[in-house]
């Protein structure tokens, strides 16, 4: 929000948390001087612990997530509110409706759709009253996806080569940790859906983020989990393609920007995500066994007993890769279209760093720096709950570039 009255510019909300010390790690190294940043969560104790290792004087707010008018208070003190305090669906509600009510941009890491199914019912017409733009899904989570689309779609536009039809991500290359609150975030999501079928058909559909479903258009089947050679996405690739494990939500934040611009990709724009694995003669294997590595995974954090050995095995909550390994962590991820007029394009998305830790705090922090001081370059809106692409667009294309991460699209 622009109300330079306000008292901080950033609060980091559960600061004390490992990305949430990344988060402030990279404000505290990179934020322009003079900006007004405080530290946020329930623990006063452990905010001045983090505080004291940044070697900063941040101002501390105490407010634990399900304390509403504790954090309706924080929420009216500053420009960007960035939460890294997940699962969302358990402590991220309170807080995104207090932003939306107070007029205050919000920006957050969930790759939950229930939550944010919830969070567009519960907070797009309150914050389009109030000018806040509720931007969820700021980091691995959905960043290099939407942004990757906005860049191609905008390469597409300046040269008229027409609308977006078929859009696959391929995740070219990958290195990194799998995040504990990720797989805590499915646990909840799993559990919820269990016990509610029209919740699971909410998580099933293909636009359960889309603003109004009924006019989305009738593209058929959009399955996540695909297995395709790469050929058949562009003419140049070679080997298998797998199912990329994010694709079930990146997915939905794409539609969503698109039915939020009112179709401006095309209504013939189908899109899905995809993961190499590789040129190798083994590669339809590689390919077909990643798939049903990604079902296992799902189905045994279904199922009570093989949660029991999975929850022994996979990572805790707030826990995290050492430094060294989120330093040489990195991810290259490339999307191809082909247009109404038949040219292919393509586009990518190229990023140092652990992709769920160091890539991610880099994304977020930038996505709040955008919303507090770059007003002038924001994409036109009244407020709402929004996507990186038309809530924060190319103000944040222009600082993740300036960050390092490379942003390109051209026509092939």
């Amino acid at each position: 929000m622009s109300d330079g009255a306000r008292e901080f510019d950033v609060i980091v909300y559960g600061a004390t948390g490992f990305v949430g010390v990344l988060v402030a790690r990279h404000l505290a190294g990179h934020a322009p001087t003079g900006t007004r940043i405080a530290l946020a969560g329930r623990s006063p104790a452990k905010l001045e612990s983090v505080r004291s290792e940044l070697g900063v004087d941040w101002p501390l707010v105490v407010a634990d997530a399900t304390d509403a008018a504790a954090l309706a208070t924080m929420a009216a003190r500053t420009r960007v509110v960035i939460t890294t305090a997940g699962p969302y669906a358990k402590y991220g509600r309170l807080l995104a409706h207090a932003c939306a009510e107070a007029g205050t941009d919000y920006v957050d890491l969930t790759g939950e759709v229930l939550f944010a199914r919830d969070s567009i019912d519960d907070n797009h017409e309150v914050a389009r009253r109030t000018g806040a733009r509720i931007v969820h899904s700021c980091g691995f989570d959905s960043i290099p996806s939407d942004i990757g689309v906005h860049v191609l779609y905008e390469q597409v536009q300046a040269d008229g080569a027409g609308e977006l039809t078929d859009t696959t991500l391929v995740v070219t290359s990958m290195r990194g940790g799998v995040s504990g609150g990720t797989i805590d975030s499915m646990r909840n999501q799993l559990d919820v859906m269990k016990k509610d079928v029209k919740l699971r058909k909410i998580g099933a559909s293909p636009y359960s983020l889309s603003p109004n479903r009924s006019a989305e258009p009738d593209l058929g089947r959009q399955p996540d989990m695909v297995t395709l050679p790469a050929s058949e996405v562009d003419p140049t690739l070679r080997g298998h393609l797998a199912p990329f494990v994010m694709a079930s939500y990146n997915t939905r934040i794409v539609r969503r920007s698109n039915a939020l611009r009112g179709w401006s990709y095309g209504r013939r724009f189908r899109y899905r995500e995809t993961m190499s694995v590789g040129t190798s003669p083994l590669s339809p294997v590689l390919a077909f066994g990643t798939k049903l590595a990604l079902g296992g995974l799902v189905a045994g954090l279904a199922l009570p007993p093989t949660r029991y050995v999975l929850d022994r095995i996979l990572p805790k909550p707030g826990t995290g890769p050492n430094e060294r390994t989120q330093r040489n962590g990195h991810f290259t991820m490339d999307i191809f279209t082909t247009t109404t007029e038949g040219a292919r394009y393509t586009a990518r998305f190229r990023a140092k760093g652990d992709p769920g830790y160091a890539a991610t705090a880099v994304m977020l922090g930038e996505s709040a720096l955008a919303l507090a001081l770059d007003r002038d370059q924001l994409p036109p809106s009244q407020g709402g709950v929004l996507t990186p692409a038309t809530g924060i667009g190319n103000a944040l294309v222009t600082r993740l570039r300036a960050a390092g991460m490379e942003i390109t699209a051209r026509k092939l």
